[in-house]
């Protein structure tokens, strides 16, 4: 199971952040988007909604793992925080995209360890 854990948070991150992000949410969620469409629609929606996204699918992964609803909800916030500010560093030029992707990486191993140590169990144990 913990291989299996790990494994999809690391894909829904790949999904989330390259094939379901389309050009307007990745120009647009930054505060200084130059785009029509950016005008249209202030930049903390967008940053917000793909900051969420990832929050559900880290979320949706822990659950269908077996994990509580208080474990998903929590792990699901902290996803969409963490997300949402390190998404804003990279749009504000404080680091690079490979900085960026590795703090997400980094939080998804952070999950993971949580669960790999037992400080967070399935409700069910998964055989």
């Amino acid at each position: 199971m913990l291989f299996a854990l790990l494994f999809f948070l690391i894909a829904a991150h790949a999904l989330m952040d390259y094939s379901l992000q389309n050009d307007s949410m990745a120009m647009c969620k930054c505060p200084h988007a130059s785009s029509p469409l950016a005008a249209a629609v202030p930049w903390y929606y967008w940053l917000g909604s793909h900051a969420l996204l990832h929050g559900m699918a880290v979320g949706v992964i822990f659950r269908w793992m077996g994990f509580d609803w208080n474990t998903v909800a929590a792990l699901a916030f902290a996803e969409t925080v963490i997300h949402w500010f390190t998404d804003l560093g990279k749009c504000k030029k404080y680091y690079s995209i490979h900085v960026d992707q590795s703090i997400h990486i980094t939080c998804k191993l952070a999950w993971w360890a949580l669960a790999a140590s037992g400080a967070i169990a399935p409700v069910v144990p998964q055989v």
